[in-house]
């Protein structure tokens, strides 16, 4: 449970904003802990000189907050008010290969480069980004809820994951219902069904079972 304090601001980016960083962007990742399907980053950059004219923009938090159809509303309002945005996949094919920290890093470089604007800033929730400079990004914790540029790529990410997931589903799974998580329905269907090619064989998950 997260103290009620924490509330999702632009206090992180005003204060970079204030000290010349024009394009800051926030990351965060989906579905790193997940059994099943790819790992997925997003990245947003706000506009310093943003206004709302819509109310919901102000519910904007963590996605695990939030309902699905809250989600995926504020992801197209999202959308239409950043600056750019970039939604980066990273395969179970490549999570497999080279693991899940690897290619959640790859999430994050990958996103990164998408962005139709090059951020001279970084915010991301936990993490460092690799093989760029420490000085111009900054890992928050529970920067989901605290920063809303990290808030925002957070329902991209997981509007953009589910959706995925709800496509693998053919009924032998329930992707759909689950999203690839380790739920106990999901660990249930391992057991009967075996492994599938969706899902991760990076770290064994016969000890969850």
């Amino acid at each position: 449970m997260l103290p009620m304090k924490l509330k999702t601001t632009f206090d992180y980016e005003k204060i970079l904003w204030g000290k010349g960083f024009s394009y800051v962007a926030g990351l965060d990742e989906v579905g790193r802990g997940a059994f099943a399907g790819p790992v997925v980053v997003a990245a947003v950059i706000f506009s310093k000189n943003i206004i709302f004219h819509d109310n919901d923009l102000y519910k904007v938090t963590d996605s695990k907050l939030l309902t699905p159809q809250k989600r995926k509303l504020l992801a197209e309002k999202i959308k239409n008010i950043a600056l750019c945005y970039a939604v980066a996949e990273v395969s179970v094919g490549v999570i497999n290969e080279v693991g899940i920290g690897k290619a959640t890093q790859q999430g994050f470089q990958k996103a990164t480069r998408m962005l139709s604007t090059h951020p001279d800033f970084l915010l991301i929730d936990a993490f460092y980004v690799e093989g760029v400079d420490r000085k111009i990004q900054m890992p928050i914790i529970h920067g989901d809820v605290l920063s809303y540029s990290i808030a925002a790529a957070s329902i991209l990410a997981k509007v953009y994951r589910d959706e995925y997931m709800e496509s693998l589903d053919d009924g032998k799974y329930l992707f759909a219902k689950h999203k690839g998580y380790g739920t106990l329905y999901h660990r249930q269907k391992i057991k009967e069904h075996g492994l599938s090619s969706h899902h991760r064989t990076s770290f064994s998950l016969e000890k969850y079972l």
